[in-house]
């Protein structure tokens, strides 16, 4: 080995420091972790614990709403996939508004996203402690809420490889729960066996009070529940840089969500919904665990439980993953403290994932402050920073169709359905859901808390200009 080559090699095995976001990264996720990482990213807390609250408010009605907003998230996913064609970068979302939203507007969205990775943690430990407490009650939420954290974080530190597969096997335990409940449901609704067979029946999602007992207002009321459901679908944008063949392994993820949407939500939820009135369901409860204990098969309703606990371990997987990848790149665009964008010698943003995990640690917190309340005040500030988040989507793509039309950027094949229409009407739906949750006390603290970091972000880009110019 010459001098030279001696170097290199020294210099591979330390922390690295690059200038590209996807620069350094080892691309070890394969096909079959990114399609199950886009299916976990669709199916979470806000289904499996979350839709129990939703349920108990509007009804039946819960089915047409999940539906009118997975028809949304498909469009926010099919604008991301044309911009990943178009430019394949692991910042996506930021990097895209900073191309043609602007400096400022890729700054916030790029600080957003980390925020809604990092609060959404925090919702997911929290539901964490509730499942571990269905055999364990006397432990403290926050104490199991923590230790889940800590485990997961050490998963994300040791290889992607790793991350890639503990999240594969989440994925898979919650798609085959999901199925296992459908078949079970079909079979009760078919031949009426088990203690829930007598009563078991479609006419469920029309006869108890109707389709909307409480009203179609009532119904709108509650999209904050069901826009939780769906934040971190997008998470396979950010795969990019330690993807394999990542644009044909996207899109297949990006395609295939309508029938994940169509099975995984809506089937399950007519199911619930008809094998058990929603009356039954209780708040804070979740749904398939309440149906499995009905059903009378002994030991089901505890193997679900944990099923969902996979189900919330999976979400804070992703997170911590996701808001470790945006920090680096902020970082590299020089708009989070340089520290942020080096590398461990195993190519792992060590230090943003640290950093992102110790905020995400403020959940334990929140949960010894507010244990009843945690979970709503938590979940409101991460829908409003991701809603943040899929709004810049669908403007970075209606700049980026202006400047293809004009032919001053290429177009590619991979193009958002009905655009620009299709734009104007998702972003008109997620404007409308930011109001609603400003209308109401238990969600009201989202819209204080994203004014008061809108003000911070202005501070912030302001800071890291004056740094920048130095």
């Amino acid at each position: 080995m010459t001098s030279a080559q001696g170097k290199q090699a020294r210099n591979d095995s330390r922390p690295q420091q690059v200038d590209s976001p996807d620069e350094g990264y080892r691309r070890g996720l394969t096909s079959r972790q990114i399609q199950m990482m886009a299916i976990g990213g669709a199916i979470g807390t806000g289904l499996f614990y979350g839709s129990s609250t939703v349920i108990a408010q509007i009804g039946p009605s819960v089915i047409a709403c999940y539906a009118a907003a997975g028809v949304i998230i498909f469009l926010i996913m099919r604008a991301l996939g044309e911009l990943m064609t178009y430019r394949l970068t692991s910042g996506s979302f930021a990097d895209y508004a900073r191309e043609f939203c602007g400096p400022f507007l890729g700054f916030t969205t790029g600080w957003s996203y980390w925020l809604a990775w990092t609060v959404g943690c925090m919702a997911e430990v929290t539901a964490a402690g509730h499942y571990i407490a269905y055999w364990w009650p006397a432990v403290p939420v926050w104490a199991t809420a923590g230790v889940a954290l800590l485990v997961l974080f050490v998963a994300n530190i040791v290889s992607v490889k790793l991350f890639g597969e503990l999240e594969f096997w989440f994925a898979t335990v919650k798609v085959v729960a999901i199925l296992a409940l459908i078949v079970i449901g079909i079979g009760i609704l078919t031949f009426g066996f088990s203690t829930l067979g007598h009563t078991a029946s479609v006419q469920h999602l029309w006869t108890d009070g109707g389709f909307a007992p409480h009203g179609a207002w009532q119904s709108m009321l509650a999209m904050h529940g069901i826009v939780f459901a769906y934040l971190g679908i997008e998470l396979v944008g950010l795969t990019a840089g330690e993807a394999k063949n990542p644009k044909e392994t996207l899109r297949k993820a990006i395609n295939t969500l309508p029938v994940r949407i169509a099975v995984f939500y809506i089937g399950a939820l007519i199911i619930l919904l008809s094998v058990l009135s929603w009356t039954k369901y209780t708040p804070g409860v979740s749904p398939f665990v309440q149906v499995l204990a009905s059903v009378g098969i002994p030991g089901a309703a505890g193997i679900m439980n944990f099923v969902v606990l996979t189900a919330a371990l999976s979400a804070c997987n992703s997170g911590i993953y996701s808001a470790g990848r945006m920090l680096r790149g902020l970082a590299v665009s020089g708009e989070a403290p340089a520290a942020m964008k080096r590398l461990s010698d195993r190519r792992l943003p060590l230090p943003a994932v640290v950093l992102s995990t110790l905020i995400m640690g403020l959940g334990v917190i929140v949960n010894v402050v507010s244990p009843d309340k945690a979970f709503v005040y938590i979940t409101s500030v991460n829908v409003y920073a991701g809603m943040w988040t899929w709004a810049m989507i669908l403007v970075s793509h209606l700049r980026y169709r202006a400047k293809a039309r004009a032919g001053i950027l290429p177009t590619v094949g991979f193009r958002m359905p009905g655009a620009p229409v299709t734009n104007w009407l998702a972003l008109l739906c997620l404007t409308f859901v930011a109001i609603l949750m400003g209308t109401s006390s238990d969600t009201r603290l989202g819209l204080y808390v994203w004014v008061i970091w809108f003000v911070v972000m202005i501070a912030g880009y302001q800071l890291a200009r004056r740094r920048a110019s130095r």
